[in-house]
């Protein structure tokens, strides 16, 4: 048998220049820490057909993520980050995206119900002067996606350079429920990150472990050491876990309860009230947090506890403590109405005990004993069958599982309910080492025998390096079109 070891050798300034997107806009300033960016909405416009049309372009362009250096970054529209992009079940959508950038890039739509030839996967490369323009309709729930790259073998190098941002969903359903809705104000997008700085600013991009470029310095949108000024008894917080492999480990400093109220794929039935939540790479969350006048508390980040299992705890930085962001209170509030006790149905995809379909083992850095072939397709789908996925994490090693294309229910862990933290909508879900988290998910409209979508580790190392896998969904009497011949890179 092969070792871990033997199997690796063999392993081929002002708001100005900070800004998120080009136009970020910032809370106040202050002495001591920096007001925290807000990535701008994203200008669009819809025309006689009704399209909402959105561009981007991939640029570089330095950021003062740190107070006094200037660091070489990428962005979406601006030099770091990317616009909030904001959309309505039933709109039809495009997106124009234009690279400037030296190298082929991709933007994913992680989390979005979209067709194979428009997810934005290592299939869909952007070359340096080109545009690609994918158009969709939006047909899921109310809930905090996000895009990034993903061209293969370089995903954690153009995320961790800066390319990535929000794809926020709406619908009558979530309006309905009275949540703090008003972007920047009381509902506020955070994308946490870390990054680890040379003694001249530049972004050091040397492996420092197992799971990638581990940071020791932690960004929020965009910067460190930001603070938010509170103007409301209540706020929801869109927490993004943005890092290529850094988990988090969420509270805030005085331990006061919050309220989760969504996952990855929006609401959830009910309200679970948590002092921690912990967020593996590429997971969302939408909590509520109550605030009092006056209040200065910070969102940290705490040691991982739920660390059984794993080899060099320390080395992947389960033992790291840091601060994420301050929030500061106003001497007076507007009043929020409180967090209504029932959110949004969800009906059941599978009964617990329902027998897997098919099983994915997470070892090194393969599924199933096999590292991704761009030319290999692992498996085809039906269209319309849902089916239970059971996924094993059989390292000694963190790693996640994100598929594409579909929100996922756990319906259970090692064969026990799952936690009330993973009752909801699911595309992304942190896997513990030897432990197996069912899966259910159902595979709807979009068929396609030529391009597939993915299913990786989404600590981004892992995924370079081959964890990851692709399927076709296919319609009654289509078969899977042969590969060779498509634009790989």
């Amino acid at each position: 048998m092969v070792s871990r070891r033997g199997f690796l050798a063999g392993l081929a300034l002002t708001p100005v220049v900070y800004a998120v997107g080009c136009a970020a806009r910032v809370t106040e300033t202050a002495a001591g820490s920096r007001p925290l960016p807000i990535p701008p909405l994203a200008p669009s416009t819809v025309g006689a057909d009704g399209v909402r049309r959105f561009a981007l372009h991939a640029l570089s362009g330095t950021t003062e993520m740190v107070r006094g250096k200037q660091t070489p970054t990428w962005g979406f529209n601006g030099a770091i980050l990317g616009p909030t992009l904001r959309a309505r079940r039933g709109e039809q959508v495009a997106v124009d995206i234009t690279s400037a950038l030296p190298e082929p890039t991709t933007v994913h739509w992680h989390g979005m119900h979209l067709p194979a030839r428009f997810d934005g996967g290592p299939h869909q490369p952007v070359a340096p002067g080109a545009t690609w323009s994918p158009t969709w309709t939006i047909e899921q729930q109310a809930a905090t996606l996000w895009y990034h790259p993903h061209p293969h073998g370089a995903t954690e190098k153009h995320v961790y350079r800066g390319l990535s941002g929000f794809f926020l969903l709406d619908d009558d359903a979530a309006d309905a429920l009275n949540l703090p809705s008003t972007y920047g104000v009381d509902d506020i997008p955070l994308v946490i990150q870390d990054r680890r700085l040379t003694p001249a600013g530049a972004l050091d991009e040397t492996k420092s472990t197992g799971i990638g470029m581990l940071g020791d310095t932690i960004i929020t949108n965009g910067i460190a050491d930001s603070h938010f000024t509170a103007t409301t008894e209540r706020l929801r917080l869109r927490l993004l876990n943005g890092s290529a492999g850094r988990m988090y480990n969420l509270a805030f400093a005085d331990n006061r309860p919050f309220q989760l109220v969504a996952t990855d794929g929006g609401l959830l039935t009910k309200p679970v009230e948590v002092t921690t939540l912990q967020l593996s790479p590429g997971e969302r969350a939408e909590v509520v947090v109550a605030i009092h006048p006056g209040d200065t508390v910070a969102l940290r980040s705490l040691p991982v506890t739920d660390r059984a299992g794993i080899d060099r705890a320390k080395e992947f930085g389960f033992d790291d403590t840091f601060d994420i962001l301050t929030l500061r209170a106003a001497p007076t509030l507007r009043t929020s109405p409180a967090v209504p006790a029932t959110l949004i149905p969800m009906t059941p995809l599978a009964a617990p005990g329902t027998p897997a379909t098919r099983t994915f083992d997470l070892q090194w850095f393969m599924i199933n004993n096999q590292r991704m072939d761009m030319a290999r397709i692992d498996m085809s789908i039906p269209v319309d069958s849902t089916e239970v996925w059971a996924v094993t994490n059989k390292d000694n090693w963190p790693h996640n599982f994100h598929i594409h294309d579909v929100q996922f229910q756990v319906i259970a862990v090692d064969g026990n309910p799952p936690p009330p933290t993973l009752s909801g909508w699911k595309d992304t879900v942190y896997t513990a080492p030897n432990h197996t988290y069912t899966l259910a998910m159902r595979f709807a409209d979009h068929t396609d025998p030529t391009f597939p979508y993915m299913y990786h580790c989404h600590l981004l190392h892992h995924e370079d390096q081959g964890m990851m896998g692709q399927f076709l969904v296919l319609a009654p009497g289509q078969v899977a079109a042969p590969m060779a011949g498509m634009s790989h890179h």
